[in-house]
């Protein structure tokens, strides 16, 4: 059995243990036309450890790994046989060893904030930069999770939205036409296309795992739409678009009419960010935490 047989078994038998962004089907639906394989660490009794799958590109004949579109980590996974940090050095270890085999001139992967631990890596001369996301780590109580929010401009957003704009849920080619539309009108050409997010958007819904959700004012003109992903441990926050003349507060009546559809579907909420200043100041009004996770280099 290959690898990636082996680990399309593995995520089906492991389920939401394996991270969503790790998983044999988003893989499939983001690297569609790519390649991307799977390093796998075994057990003596065959049984699979520790897992890492990558897209693997190449230009001029050099192999290089980064990530996926839409992907926010991919770096190691390990299954709970890996009961000590011993067992973890050494699984990691032989990922380590399975990367300088793939002869590459250029790795590059963002590890899961699950991962906390990347010594093997740093002992094997690759290198680190501390990135950040931001997380509301319980949205099982909706009222909770407003109150958190700033009072004097997202609660007050909110407020104002209310009798405003409607949600309403919108289908994948629509919304890909309107993401399409709001990066015209801003003089820049969508860095995804058509076919990759309405790929990625109907794996996503098939499986019950995505949400899409727009806001809608009286007229019936879209305002405002956002594309959701997630599994029972958390939701990630992945595109967004706005109207021409959305109202003020449309992007964070959005994010809380989703978190109370996901309330009773998964845990956490992550808002996707991000370095930026700006962008990171508008997430923290949210009452989120913020979330380290590692990207980690080298070049081989």
């Amino acid at each position: 059995m290959i690898a990636k047989e082996q680990y399309k078994a593995l995520c089906e038998t492991e389920g939401s243990a394996i991270p969503l962004f790790l998983q044999y089907w988003w893989m499939e639906a983001v690297c569609e036309g790519k390649r991307w394989d799977v390093l796998l660490v075994h057990d003596r009794q065959g049984n699979p450890m520790a897992a890492m799958p990558y897209l693997i590109g190449s230009k001029m004949g050099l192999r290089y790994v980064l990530q996926p579109q839409l992907t926010q980590f991919n770096g190691p996974w390990y299954s709970t046989a890996v009961d000590s940090l011993e067992a973890e050095m050494e699984a990691g270890r032989q990922l380590v060893e399975q990367v300088r085999g793939l002869r590459l001139v250029y790795f590059q992967q963002n590890f899961s904030p699950l991962v906390t631990n990347w010594l093997p890596f740093y002992w094997a001369g690759f290198r680190q930069t501390t990135r950040y996301t931001y997380r509301i780590d319980d949205i099982s109580d909706p009222q909770r999770v407003f109150d958190s929010f700033d009072p004097s401009r997202r609660q007050r957003q909110i407020r104002r939205t209310e009798g405003v704009l409607h949600p309403v849920e919108i289908t994948p080619e629509r919304f890909v036409e309107f993401h399409a539309a709001y990066w015209a009108r801003r003089g820049q050409k969508d860095i995804l296309s058509g076919p990759f997010m309405t790929r990625l958007v109907n794996a996503s819904l098939e499986r019950r795992q995505g949400l899409i959700l727009g806001l809608k004012d009286a007229q019936g003109t879209l305002q405002g739409a956002r594309f959701v992903v997630y599994d029972d441990r958390c939701a990630y926050s992945l595109l967004s678009a706005l109207g021409e003349n959305h109202p003020n507060g449309t992007s964070a009546r959005l994010f809380f009419e989703i978190i109370k559809r996901l309330a009773g579907s998964t845990r956490a909420f992550d808002f996707e960010g991000s370095m930026d200043p700006g962008i990171e100041q508008s997430y923290r009004l949210y009452g989120a935490r913020q979330v380290p996770y590692f990207r980690v280099s080298k070049i081989l």
